[in-house]
């Protein structure tokens, strides 16, 4: 099998099962106990916060731990704008995860307004209208760094350069960057960030959020104060030693693993759009992921695509992972000017550190009979 399907989940790393493991098996206790089995699990607590710390450039108590990247939105996006002092409006983007989407949506049902900022053709935000939208008022803007479906990278230092003359404060997900751009949260200049660390081979359930001292936070679990009273329950020791592992590997292996994966993205990329007359290429040509190549084939239903790829050997997506049992066309493609007809002829290549050339070359060789057969 050729997996090509990291942006919804990469596999496993044995380093991270072999960091983890004591903390599954051994030091099981309580973090908040005070006797010493609580105490060692507390250490390796303390030293996942550093970790994750070290590669963002933040201080440890900036670092909540949270039960994955949707829970990490959910907190910065709700947390930040409820407990402002600005006002109740948020300003998003039309090609947010819907983890983020969501969570605005929720808060407008609760009176605030949200402006959601539109994208050109290649799925970058328009700085201009982001400018417009941010307002006296605004609590919180929240910009994706890279994008799931289509792989385009924001401008997020320039974006945050933009929020901090407004006094605005800047939460990116980033999930999807981790592995692949480098996280100062200083250089970016934002003021919350989001983690998942099944995305770098780390475990499910598990991720992290930054959230700048500076920046009050509303917690959305009430309950025993656990993370400096920011997300109550009792913490995920085991998994958040796997994001910090996952984090500090997949951030110690740049750039040189970006500039291997960027090179067999041009080979795909190349090759898909000389093999394959109907492939249209979605998101920018080169501000996008090293890994990730997502393309539209005008006639031809994506998830046919799919099932002819995988009959074949090939292991992919149409999108996101989190709507693969939507028959609805994709919002970011749909915010990117395509109409909903090419639209849900999407696929979606994303390569990680397992990832060969031959495999992009198998590839380019069964892709034409896939998108043929499946158009017949």
């Amino acid at each position: 099998m050729i997996y090509l399907d990291h942006a919804a989940t990469a596999p496993p790393v044995r380093e991270v099962l072999e960091a983890t493991w004591p903390y599954l098996t051994q030091v099981f206790g309580n973090p908040s106990s005070a006797h010493e089995v609580g105490r060692a699990a507390r250490a390796g607590l303390d030293a996942a916060r550093a970790g994750v710390a070290g590669v963002l450039g933040c201080r440890p108590g900036e670092v909540v731990f949270t039960g994955g990247g949707t829970e990490a939105d959910n907190l910065a996006v709700t947390g930040i704008a409820t407990a402002s002092g600005r006002g109740r409006h948020v300003v998003t983007t039309a090609i947010e995860h819907p983890a983020v989407l969501e969570t605005c949506r929720a808060l407008q049902r609760q009176g605030f307004d949200v402006d959601v900022v539109g994208v050109d053709g290649d799925g970058l935000v328009d700085l201009d209208a982001l400018a417009a939208a941010l307002r006296p008022d605004t609590a919180l803007c929240s910009v994706m760094y890279a994008n799931n479906e289509v792989g385009t990278v924001q401008p997020i230092a320039e974006i945050g350069a933009l929020c901090r003359e407004r006094g605005v404060p800047l939460h990116t997900d980033a999930v999807q960057a981790a592995a692949h751009l480098t996280l100062d949260v200083d250089a970016l200049g934002v003021d919350a960030l989001t983690l998942s660390a099944h995305k770098l081979g780390g475990p499910r359930g598990a991720g992290a959020l930054f959230v700048r001292g500076a920046v009050a936070l509303e917690p959305v679990l009430h309950g025993g104060g656990q993370e400096r009273g920011r997300r109550s329950g009792t913490v995920d020791v085991a998994g958040a030693v796997g994001t910090a592992t996952a984090l500090r590997r997949a951030q110690a292996a740049l750039p040189a693993e970006a500039e291997r994966l960027t090179a067999l993205r041009e080979l795909l990329v190349d090759g898909v759009l000389a093999a394959v007359p109907r492939a249209r290429l979605t998101g920018h040509r080169t501000r996008r992921l090293p890994g990730h190549a997502s393309f539209c084939f005008a006639g031809v239903g994506g998830e046919t695509v799919l099932q002819e790829l995988e009959a074949r050997g090939v292991v992919c997506s149409s999108g996101s992972a989190c709507a693969a049992d939507s028959e609805d066309a994709s919002h970011v493609l749909l915010a990117m000017g395509l109409d909903a007809d090419l639209a849900r002829t999407a696929v979606r290549f994303t390569m990680g550190e397992r990832t060969t050339a031959a495999e992009v070359e198998t590839l380019l060789e069964l892709l034409p009979d896939a998108v043929e057969a499946a158009g017949s």
